[in-house]
């Protein structure tokens, strides 16, 4: 009887298009955010932030970047590590070659600089689509993991290969203990979110659904198949380049190449899958899969006092892994956030069977 919608009349257009127009939905995201923002901080330990909080933010943020081309749009995208890793060198090189570059000023022309690439590899989008498309963004993972490693321009001419950044700061705040870094994407992850469901909902998010649910249909009404398209990739390879730079400098510190590999890839192509497509719930509920399940499978063995050999617990996560990937698309498609919208249209109607 919690979650009921009898009385919340809407007496305005306002109140009829907004984000959440259900009071309970509202009272839990508040209720959600300060428990992220005040609780989390104080209670949480040092590994929690290092090994699950700080990734899930961030990849979150890349999911959803990757949802709004993949899902929203239906174009089939296997470079987002390509984006990601265009993105961090670009933030890395506008903050050691500009001096007194601010951060947040150079995570964003990394996004920027990953929007254009996002762009240029998009342009095959307007003439082929599916796996034809699927290959030519998967082109730009190539091109970037040779690009970062043999042009030395991209790394500060670096020995290694490597790059790293350190004394990071905001308006001479560091971002340096766990705390700090998680507060950090936390902030970012929370703008982008409220930028990405209201993008979906306007006129343009409109457009990105038409084309992906027929394009020629689209293109009969009204809609222009190239600028959709276009604004689809460069939307989601900003927010993908911003989640990278996010990636290497709060949560790595120092990396090459080797982290934005294909890998990634197709791991963030699972989170989205497997959170649902077409949904900004689903990339957080797709992250959160992909980042917690691993860990706890491998830990679940020593909770339980299981003797197990440690090559096979690592053989055995992967296993049950791949196992609940494939049971959860057989049972429900649409991924996890279909599972969460029968559950709340269940808890409207109960306890009355219809």
């Amino acid at each position: 009887m919690l979650y009921r919608e009898n009385g919340q009349f809407k007496t305005s257009y306002r109140a009829d298009q907004a984000v959440f127009p259900i009071a309970q939905d509202r009272i839990a995201i508040g209720a959600l955010l300060a428990f992220a923002i005040v609780v989390v901080p104080f209670v949480a330990p040092e590994y929690l932030f290092r090994a699950i909080l700080i990734p899930f933010l961030i990849l979150s943020l890349a999911a959803l970047g990757l949802n709004i081309l993949v899902g929203y749009c239906g174009q089939i995208s296997l470079g987002t590590g390509a984006f990601m890793a265009v993105g961090a060198y670009a933030a890395y090189n506008f903050q050691v070659r500009i001096e007194g570059m601010p951060l947040i000023a150079s995570l964003l022309m990394g996004g920027v600089c990953a929007t254009a690439v996002g762009v240029l590899f998009g342009i095959p989008s307007l003439r082929i689509k599916g796996l034809y498309l699927a290959v030519a963004t998967l082109a730009a993972q190539f091109f970037t993991d040779w690009a970062f490693l043999r042009i030395k321009w991209f790394t500060n001419d670096s020995a290694s290969g490597s790059v790293s950044v350190a004394g990071l700061n905001v308006l001479g705040l560091p971002i340096e203990t766990p705390v700090q870094k998680y507060l950090f994407c936390l902030a970012f992850l929370i703008v982008f979110g409220m930028l990405a469901k209201n993008l979906v909902r306007g006129h343009i998010g409109r457009e990105w659904m038409a084309i992906r649910d027929m394009d020629v249909a689209a293109a009969v009404i009204g809609i222009r198949p190239v600028y959709a398209k276009l604004t689809a990739f460069a939307v989601s390879s900003f927010i993908v380049g911003v989640a990278g730079a996010l990636w290497g400098f709060v949560h790595l510190g120092s990396w090459e190449p080797a982290a934005f590999n294909i890998d990634r890839s197709f791991q963030l192509l699972f989170m989205v899958i497997i959170g649902g497509l077409g949904s900004i719930m689903g990339s957080f509920f797709g992250a959160a899969f992909i980042v917690v399940l691993p860990i706890v499978l491998d830990n679940l063995p020593y909770w339980f006092g299981i003797p197990i050999d440690t090559a096979l617990a690592s053989h055995l996560t992967f296993m049950i892994f791949g196992a609940l990937i494939v049971f959860f698309l057989i049972v429900e498609p649409h991924g996890l956030a279909r599972l969460w919208s029968i559950g709340k249209e269940k808890l409207r109607l109960w306890p009355f069977p219809h």
